[in-house]
């Protein structure tokens, strides 16, 4: 399951103005941090306005610098964008935009078989989980991508699965917690 980081305005124009905001309250030693972190090299020494410079391959965290560095490439991103998009979402799918925009990428990646769910992460609380159950939620909803009701009142319940036998409870009529024998 994906990561999403979404940040949700009533308008592609607030959810950019959102998004603004949040980067102007960035702890610029942290982000540098984690961005270099990502990317297995110290990116303090690169300028923010320029593109991504070529890095060389890392072993740690291999797998993440590579998808980071394809999309600076794909996306012909400056460090300082990187650096935005990985100080919010630490690299997980960013979404910036209206309900139904948000909704249509996740219906897209839902139904190209890309991702089976989501594990959404709200940048601020509560107001953007606010935003994201209030706004997206009944789009998904809409087209039949969210459910509206719950089979019972677990987890068990809700993906259909049966209760095993409690191994700890005791058989009808037979000893119970605090019995002495």
């Amino acid at each position: 399951m994906p990561g999403v980081f979404p940040v949700v305005g009533r308008t592609e124009r607030e959810a950019q103005a959102i998004f603004a905001e949040l980067n102007r309250n960035i702890d610029t030693a942290q982000a540098f941090t984690v961005l270099s972190e990502r990317l297995g090299a110290d990116m303090t020494a690169y300028p923010l306005d320029e593109p991504v410079p070529a890095l060389p391959e890392t072993e740690h965290l291999k797998s993440r610098a590579a998808l980071l560095l394809a999309m600076a490439r794909r996306e012909n991103l400056t460090l300082r964008e990187l650096f935005y998009r990985v100080a919010a979402a630490r690299g997980h799918l960013l979404l910036i935009g209206s309900p139904p925009q948000i909704a249509d990428t996740l219906e897209g990646w839902f139904r190209a078989g890309a991702a089976d769910g989501f594990n959404v992460m709200p940048s601020f609380f509560p107001g953007q989980f606010d935003d994201f159950v209030d706004l997206v939620v009944p789009i998904l909803q809409e087209r039949g991508l969210f459910r509206a009701d719950y089979a019972g009142t677990t987890l068990r319940d809700h993906l259909g699965l049966a209760r095993p036998a409690n191994r700890l409870s005791a058989p009808q009529g037979g000893p119970t917690f605090g019995d002495v024998t």
